[in-house]
C-alpha cells in the first residue's frame, strides 16, 4: 500500500498514460532528489516499471492496485500536495510577476510562481531560492495566509492542494530569466484580467487584497 502522496501521484499519473518520462511524471516544483526517491520506492515495491529507454510505466500489480483504489475516490483526494504560492509586486510600479506555462497540465496558462516546501528550510527562504533559481530575482518574503484548494474541472478532481501563500511587494525592476517550464514576465495591474489565468488564480488575488493573515478551505470549478 502506498503511504506517500508523491507515491500516489506518481501511479495516478502512470494510470492514465501508457509510459511516462521522469520530467513528465515529476510536479512542477518538486525538487528531483525527493521525487526521485520516492520513484525509486515505487519502482521497488513491484508497481511501476523502467524501460530501457527510461520511460516508465505500471506494471501488473500496479495496475491492480490502481484499479482497486480508483474505486474509492478518496484514495487520491484525501492528501493535499503541499505547494508554495509566491506573490511579487515590482516596486517602482506594483505590476505583477508571473509564469506563463510552457508545459502541460495548463499550458499556456499564466499564474504565479510555485514551489515545494523543504524540510530544511523556512518557507520564506525556500521561497527565495526558487524564485531566484527560476528567475534571477532575489526579493524576501512574508507569510501572509494558509488553507486547501480543491480545483475541479467540470465533476473531475483535478488538484488537491494545501498551500502557503507569500508575499514579496518591494522586487527590483531586473531582467527576468527563463527556463523550459515557464516564461516569466511582468504584467501591470491594468492587465490582469487580460490574461489566460489558472483556475485559482483569483482566489489568491482575492486573499492577498484583504490585507490580512489567513487560513481558509475552497472548492474552485471551472
Amino acid at each position: 500500500m502506498l503511504e506517500h502522496h508523491i507515491q500516489k501521484n506518481i501511479v495516478y499519473s502512470l494510470a492514465h498514460a501508457e509510459r511516462l518520462r521522469f520530467a513528465e511524471l515529476k510536479p512542477d516544483g518538486l525538487e528531483n532528489k525527493l521525487f526521485d526517491y520516492h520513484l525509486k520506492i515505487v519502482v521497488r515495491d513491484g508497481y511501476v516499471a523502467k524501460s530501457g529507454d527510461g520511460s516508465y510505466s505500471l506494471t501488473a500489480e500496479g495496475r491492480r492496485m490502481w484499479l482497486r483504489a480508483s474505486k474509492n475516490e478518496q484514495w487520491f483526494a484525501e492528501t493535499a500536495y503541499s505547494v508554495l504560492f509566491m506573490i511579487i509586486r515590482r516596486k517602482s510600479d506594483g505590476a505583477w510577476l508571473l509564469a506563463r506555462r510552457k508545459t502541460h497540465p495548463l499550458f499556456d496558462m499564466v499564474g504565479f510562481i510555485h514551489g515545494a516546501p523543504v524540510y530544511t528550510e523556512d518557507i520564506a527562504d525556500t521561497a527565495s531560492s526558487v524564485v531566484k533559481a527560476k528567475t534571477g530575482l532575489e526579493g524576501k518574503f512574508s507569510y501572509l495566509g494558509s488553507g486547501y484548494l480543491r480545483i475541479f474541472n467540470r465533476d473531475q478532481l483535478e488538484s488537491y492542494t494545501h498551500f502557503n501563500l507569500l508575499v514579496c511587494e518591494d522586487a527590483p525592476d531586473a531582467d527576468l530569466s527563463e527556463d523550459d517550464t515557464a516564461a516569466y514576465l511582468w504584467v501591470d495591474q491594468t492587465k490582469l484580467s487580460e490574461q489566460n489565468l489558472i483556475p485559482n488564480m483569483q482566489t489568491l488575488i482575492d486573499l492577498y487584497t484583504r490585507g490580512e493573515q489567513f487560513f481558509v478551505e475552497k472548492t474552485i470549478n471551472y
